[in-house]
C-alpha cells in the first residue's frame, strides 16, 4: 500500500488517478451479482486510454453535487467517530503497490484497526431503503471489496449517511473468493491497458 498524501479532488488527486482503474472503477470490470466481467469493461478501458491520450478528465463532476457532498460527508464522519470510538485518517490516494496502475480513494482509513471507511450519502429515500436492508448494497459492493484489495486489509467499515434519519453502519468482511475475482480480473485488465498504453506510446514516434 502506497499513500500519496493529496487533498480529495484536487488537480494533483485528479492528475494521479488519470488513465488508471480506480475504486469506483472495480464495479466496471466486473459484475458484483456474478463476479464474471463486466459489459461496462470496455467503456471503461475507453475512458481511461482518453485519459491517458489526453490527459484531461473524461467524466466531470458536479461542483454544487460535490460541495453538498463533502459537507455531508464530515458531518458524517464526526458521527462516525462518535459511534465507534475510531479516528478516521484522511487519505488522498492510495496505490496497492509500486506499478500504481490500480488505486482508491477511501473516506477514511483507521490505521490502528487496519480497515479503512466508505461513507455514503445519498437521497433520503434511498439511504432510507439502504438502512431498512441493513446490508451492503449491491453497488457498492465491488467498491468496498476493491479497496480492501488495494489496501490489503480485513475489513471496511461502510456507513449511509442522511441528517433526517437514522445511519448505516456496517463492517464488511474481506472475502477471499472476492479478493480472488478481484484480483484476477483487475490483473488482466491492467495488463490490456498497458499493452494498449504502449501501442499508443508507440504511435506518437511516428
Amino acid at each position: 500500500m502506497i499513500i500519496l498524501d493529496c487533498e480529495q479532488g484536487s488537480d494533483e488527486w485528479h492528475e494521479a488517478r488519470m488513465g488508471i482503474v480506480t475504486g469506483t472503477g472495480y464495479g466496471n470490470i466486473l459484475t458484483p451479482g456474478t463476479m464474471k466481467k463486466s459489459a461496462s469493461s470496455v467503456p471503461y478501458m475507453a475512458k481511461l486510454l482518453a485519459e491517458y491520450i489526453t490527459g484531461e478528465q473524461q467524466e466531470k463532476f458536479s461542483t454544487v453535487d460535490t460541495e453538498r457532498g463533502n459537507e455531508l460527508e464530515l458531518v458524517a464522519g464526526r458521527m462516525y467517530e462518535a459511534i465507534t470510538g475510531n479516528t478516521i485518517e484522511s487519505v488522498g490516494l492510495v496505490y496497492r503497490d509500486e506499478a500504481r496502475d490500480r488505486a482508491c480513494s477511501p473516506d477514511g482509513l483507521i490505521m490502528d484497526r487496519a480497515k479503512g471507511l466508505e461513507i455514503k450519502c445519498p437521497q433520503l429515500k434511498t439511504h432510507i431503503g439502504y438502512v431498512l436492508k441493513n446490508a451492503l448494497p449491491n453497488d457498492y459492493k465491488l467498491q468496498v471489496h476493491g479497496c480492501m484489495y488495494v489496501c490489503d486489509v480485513d475489513s471496511w467499515d461502510f456507513m449511509s449517511f442522511h441528517p433526517e434519519f437514522r445511519p448505516l453502519l456496517l463492517t464488511v468482511e474481506r472475502d477471499e473468493k472476492i479478493d480472488s475475482a478481484i484480483h484476477s480480473a483487475v490483473d488482466s485488465f491492467c495488463s490490456t491497458l498497458a499493452d494498449e498504453k504502449a501501442k499508443i506510446d508507440a504511435s506518437r514516434k511516428f
